[in-house]
């Protein structure tokens, strides 16, 4: 680490090395040169008089690539493409002539941008299934385990601790559905010429318009495509970029709601997130656990969320055919929001592969709102043995007021069963208020929806997890 230069805290401190890898300046130029071989195989392939002495020498160098002589290039050129046009040439001074023939920078960039992005969404894929397999085997697990509810954050009808699990579930499988629809649908610019209309490339077939189709669809099948984008200006049209990175900000989001649930539950001691052995809470406060990895969830979610509005800026603003004020903006924006992701989708991993819970404190918290929750079915039990309806309602009423004054004025414990227990005119003894206060009356059919939710909807996606390398997958938080 240089530390008198600025470093991106995605590389030093957040994403992964195979993401960082991927968005790396060597795997771009790699790109470069497999898409300049792709193109001339192609031209050789419809007639061009291109040889195959020229192709092996383009392979032979195809990845020791002569980074100063680029560099020079560059300085002298203000041209990043062209600068490695020269370089790759005085590599390969037989196929010199031939390289980049009939394109322009869009097709070795542009391309390159689509493939990396394409092969970036393949490690979230991975990713967001190791995620759900987690949350899915915690769903299991404590799908019978009654825990109150909340709605507006106020205690509301009890749910189960593995029921909500799914909702987090859920969501990541809305994101996984959107981010197989775009991978799906992606496709290369192709070779398309200046304003897209291949005009450079007719000239070189001497006019065969299906030539130049043709090699549109040779160089998409050697770079693993299936198709390419039937019209263009220079660019692929920018709509791609945000459709992407809607799928990213999607991610973000489902993480996200995930984290805040989490450090609310942390505050309550119900649910914590892992803390190792060493780990420091506050460097003043030396007893505290903060969920800092769910914060950080929340922190870079946040970021994302927010970058998503770039492309959406930069679809609507192209001019034409083509204009440059897309170039810096797309490549910060799209690297980094892949890093951030990626990060986020780490820290998902490693905080699902160990949350704590307290089954006790769920317990307590459930018990001193239940006998709330519980005095209709208190009503209607009195009613079967005879009671006037509006009265023990009234009577009900009254206690609840009473012990709700109690709690939240005085401070003290719900003792709503115990006034209920000593008021005779209700008539419900002791045991039969247990089994009135039994949580798993309460619950529903949330433990069948579990079961449901993970065996019809989530099993048949974890099927791809069987593969050793996702079996395999582990990630490294580094801080």
């Amino acid at each position: 680490m240089n530390r008198n230069m600025y470093e991106t805290p995605f590389n030093t401190r957040y994403s992964s090395k195979e993401m960082i890898e991927l968005f790396s300046p060597d795997k771009k130029f790699r790109t470069w040169r497999a898409l300049w071989i792709a193109l001339a195989e192609a031209e050789k392939e419809l007639g061009l008089d291109i040889t195959d002495e020229q192709i092996e020498e383009l392979k032979r160098h195809k990845d020791d690539i002569n980074y100063d002589v680029a560099e020079q290039k560059e300085k002298e050129f203000r041209h990043d493409v062209m600068a490695h046009v020269h370089a790759y040439g005085e590599q390969c001074p037989k196929a010199r002539g031939i390289i980049h023939l009939g394109a322009t920078s869009c097709y070795v960039g542009d391309n390159t941008d689509i493939i990396i992005m394409k092969e970036a969404l393949e490690i979230l894929k991975v990713k967001i299934l190791k995620v759900i397999k987690n949350l899915s085997d915690f769903a299991l697990k404590y799908k019978s385990l009654p825990t109150l509810g909340f709605t507006h954050f106020q205690p509301a009808q009890p749910v189960t601790v593995g029921k909500r699990a799914c909702l987090w579930i859920q969501d990541l499988l809305i994101d996984l559905e959107d981010l197989n629809y775009v991978l799906k649908n992606m496709k290369l610019l192709g070779s398309k010429g200046t304003t897209g209309t291949q005009a450079s490339f007719l000239e070189l077939f001497d006019g065969d318009y299906e030539k130049v189709k043709k090699l549109d669809m040779l160089i998409a099948k050697k770079m693993g495509f299936d198709s390419v984008y039937p019209v263009s200006g220079q660019t692929y049209t920018r709509k791609q970029d945000s459709r992407i990175l809607n799928v990213l900000s999607g991610i973000a989001q489902s993480a996200y709601k995930f984290s805040n649930d989490i450090r609310l539950l942390q505050h309550m001691k119900e649910i914590e997130e892992p803390f190792e052995k060493k780990q420091i809470g506050s460097s003043a406060m030396a007893y505290k656990r903060n969920p800092m990895r769910c914060e950080r969830i929340s922190s870079l979610a946040r970021y994302v969320i927010v970058n998503v509005l770039n492309p959406a800026i930069t679809a609507s603003t192209q001019w034409l055919e083509r204009t440059l004020d897309d170039s810096a903006n797309r490549r910060i924006v799209i690297s980094e929001s892949f890093l951030a992701v990626d990060a986020i989708l780490n820290l998902y991993i490693n905080v699902t592969s160990g949350l704590v819970v307290y089954p006790k404190v769920i317990e307590k918290h459930l018990m001193d709102e239940l006998p709330f929750m519980a005095t209709e079915n208190i009503l209607m039990e009195a009613v079967k043995k005879g009671k006037d309806r509006q009265e023990i309602h009234e009577r009900i009423r009254v206690h609840s007021m009473e012990a709700a004054k109690k709690v939240k004025e005085e401070g003290k414990p719900n003792d709503l069963i115990e006034r209920i227990l000593n008021d005779k005119a209700i008539g419900i003894d002791s045991e039969e208020l247990q089994a009135l206060l039994n949580p798993e009356k309460f619950i529903g059919c949330a433990p069948e929806q579990v079961d449901d939710f993970i065996n019809n909807h989530v099993n048949p996606l974890l099927e791809q997890l069987e593969n050793g390398d996702l079996k395999a997958l582990d990630v490294e938080i580094k801080v």
